[in-house]
């Protein structure tokens, strides 16, 4: 199963999200490798700027999906304000056909 984590930034936390870039990139690279990524990206701010993550993951259970995105280290830096986590179905232009 599929779940989106909607994550949004905290208040004045570009620094932050800059300085912990570099170990989330290595969180999610491995993660993909073990095959657990569907995709990821941040949203953006009227000026460009990154003020949030949405990132899907393949989970068999709801909390096995919440563990992976407490692992993320953007939140474990205190980076987002909040995280929603949403089961999601891929119904339109999904890779595999």
């Amino acid at each position: 199963m599929l779940f989106a984590f909607i994550c949004r930034d905290k208040p004045g936390s570009q620094q932050l999200r800059l300085d912990t870039r570099p170990p989330h990139v290595e969180w999610l690279n491995g993660i993909n490798a073990e095959g657990r990524l569907a995709f990821a990206g941040p949203f953006l701010d009227a000026d460009g700027k990154s003020d949030g993550s949405l990132v899907v993951v393949k989970a068999e259970t709801v909390e096995e999906a919440r563990a992976l995105a407490e692992a993320d280290p953007y939140a474990r830096a205190g980076l987002f304000a909040s995280v929603e986590i949403r089961p999601w179905n891929w119904v339109f232009n999904k890779p595999e056909e």
